[in-house]
């Protein structure tokens, strides 16, 4: 791959981006025997890495692991290159322990130290309130630039996707990014609900939306970036290799789209091997990978 300038990371989670050394320490410190092929593999499906997030959760209960985490991935992220970087997680899945939502924001704010924009995740099928309550903490917490909707649909879920549209709507006023987990190997359907409905500037994963033009019509002509995951889109089955990604043929078509390690650990992926994936994809060329970097540099999440 030929050497780029900066890369940017917009899309990565904290409780599935632990340095592998840290995660075997509070692994022990909680007496927690890990398999030593922990993680995500080939094609397990995404019900599957979800369930992988159970285990680190339970080494993250505690504010001053969250902050730890946080600093970690930012000082690893640096050492690979990275230049812009958001850390994403969802605060209510930290308080098995008693800590508030408040003090696990404030821990990965503080181990960030404005090295890079927090996004706060809501869960596919949380009350929709707990998502407004998430928007409510980062009202007066300039180190949150945006919100996600995280997971995954299941047909037990009571609550829509559209659901959610009152708390993205404050979101949007108090001038946070929005971004949704959306298509990650369903149907296009739930991006355009993300764009319309959500205000979503981004879109997690996204990888069906060719199948619908006039979903593809619908992010074009809104601006919306793609966060690709090819090598998590792998190991959750929603394609078959890096090389089917369609990321060349989402930037043909005119869709903007930056690349992303989604988790480190689970994937045993940085960003440097990330976009060394992607740079030998068919079709992508030197000239289209500056181009994903520079998509991912504007589509970063600022507050004013």
């Amino acid at each position: 791959m030929q050497a780029l300038d900066s890369i940017t990371d917009l899309h990565r989670h904290l409780d599935g981006s632990l340095r592998p050394t840290t995660f075997a320490e509070l692994a022990a410190r909680h007496g927690m025997e890990v398999a030593d092929d922990f993680g995500f593999h080939e094609g397990m499906g995404l019900d599957a890495a979800l369930a992988c997030f159970a285990t680190t959760l339970r080494l993250l209960q505690q504010p001053a692991a969250v902050e730890r985490v946080a600093s970690e991935i930012c000082e690893d992220a640096t050492a690979r290159g990275v230049t812009t970087l958001e850390i994403r997680f969802a605060p209510a899945l930290h308080q098995q322990q008693g800590a508030s939502m408040a003090s696990i924001v404030d821990a990965a704010v503080a181990g960030a130290a404005g090295r890079a924009g927090i996004i706060v995740c809501g869960l596919y099928g949380d009350p929709p309130a707990l998502v407004e309550a998430l928007v409510e903490l980062a009202r007066s917490r300039r180190g949150v630039v945006g919100l996600d909707l995280a997971g995954g649909p299941s047909p037990q879920q009571t609550v829509r996707l559209s659901d959610y549209a009152s708390a993205f709507s404050k979101a949007r006023d108090l001038g946070l990014g929005r971004t949704v987990h959306a298509a990650e190997g369903r149907a296009p359907a739930e991006i355009r609900v993300a764009v319309e409905r959500l205000l979503a500037q981004r879109i997690g994963h996204g990888t069906t939306l060719l199948d619908d033009p006039r979903v593809t019509d619908l992010v074009v002509a809104r601006g919306v970036t793609l966060e690709a995951c090819p090598t998590s889109n792998v190991h959750t089955g929603v394609i078959a290799s890096v090389a089917d990604h369609p990321i060349v043929r989402w930037l043909e078509r005119g869709v903007k789209v930056c690349i992303n390690t989604d988790n480190t650990l689970m994937s045993h992926v940085d960003a440097q091997q990330e976009y060394a994936r992607v740079a030998a994809i068919p079709g992508m060329t030197p000239a289209r990978m500056r181009q994903v970097v520079e998509f991912g540099q504007r589509a970063a999440f600022v507050r004013e």
